[in-house]
């Protein structure tokens, strides 16, 4: 439902548009001499969505509002915008509003009631408090896609199991290992055993440098998994420092996996 004056407040803000969006980049001074660099970065016109907001608000299209709001939350958020920035235009865009209506009511000589008043502004001040709640949850939304996108990259990227045969993959392990990448190469192995069906797995330790003995206990039972799945394991590349980890804590990979000097070896007697 729109405001009292719908049509006369939509002719008066289009017909002074150009006057408004003055009014409105000196209430939001941070803004003017960006808008031409948003627009670069994201094809975002601020000056034509801020009329489109301010229209919706006047018609009381809720809707419509809303579904702009989801669409400009998604653009901001892919070209990184700040929420701060965005969180000042739209309350210069409130104020600019307010200061226009009060403009229209002294030119056209209307007196309005404290009851009237108080009923249009609740209904402008919570159009465009659902605005910017629907452009904060689109805007949050799309960012916490983007994060976990990145991380299952990042996951990916170091459990990287590469095929070499129908059965046989190699796991290459660069860099430390810990128990939180552990827990990633665990889930990570038993998943791909399962889905390419591999009766042989390559784990390549000769780019790690260094390896906590918890660490060293988990990959165990990573082998341990990977045997009960079928799959046999094999160790290339041990370091002489982690050599003397392992014995020092008891442990031993003979029972759970074959050793090899390095990958070069290992693959050498798998197409001998």
């Amino acid at each position: 439902m729109g405001l009292v004056l719908e049509k006369d407040y939509i002719e008066y803000f289009t017909n002074n548009r150009e006057e408004f969006q003055e009014s409105l980049l000196s209430e939001a001074r941070n803004v003017r001499g960006k808008i031409e660099e948003i627009m670069l970065v994201g094809n975002i016109d601020l000056l034509s969505n801020a009329h489109k907001l301010v229209m919706y608000t006047i018609q009381g299209k809720d809707r419509e509002l809303e579904e702009f709001a989801k669409i400009e939350g998604v653009s901001w958020a892919s070209h990184s915008l700040t929420l701060a920035f965005k969180l000042e235009w739209v309350h210069a865009i409130r104020r600019t509003v307010w200061k226009y209506l009060q403009e229209y009511n002294k030119l056209n000589d209307i007196e309005v009631e404290a009851e009237s008043f108080f009923i249009t502004e609740r209904q402008i001040n919570d159009c465009i408090d659902k605005f910017l709640n629907e452009f904060f949850l689109s805007y949050s939304e799309y960012k916490d896609k983007l994060i976990e996108s990145k991380n299952t990259l990042v996951e990916n990227l170091s459990v990287p199991i590469i095929p070499i045969t129908s059965k046989v993959c190699v796991l290459p392990l660069v860099g430390n290992i810990d128990t939180y990448r552990t827990d990633s190469i665990e889930e990570k192995v038993l998943l791909e055993i399962s889905r390419l069906r591999m009766g042989t797995l390559v784990i390549d330790l000769s780019g790690i440098a260094q390896m906590e003995t918890e660490a060293i206990a988990r990959i165990m039972k990573v082998m341990e998994g990977a045997n009960l799945m079928g799959c046999e394991c094999v160790i290339t590349g041990l370091r002489p420092e982690i050599v003397r980890k392992i014995t020092t804590i008891g442990l031993s990979f003979e029972s759970k996996a074959q050793t090899k000097a390095t990958l070069q070896q290992a693959l050498e007697d798998f197409f001998r």
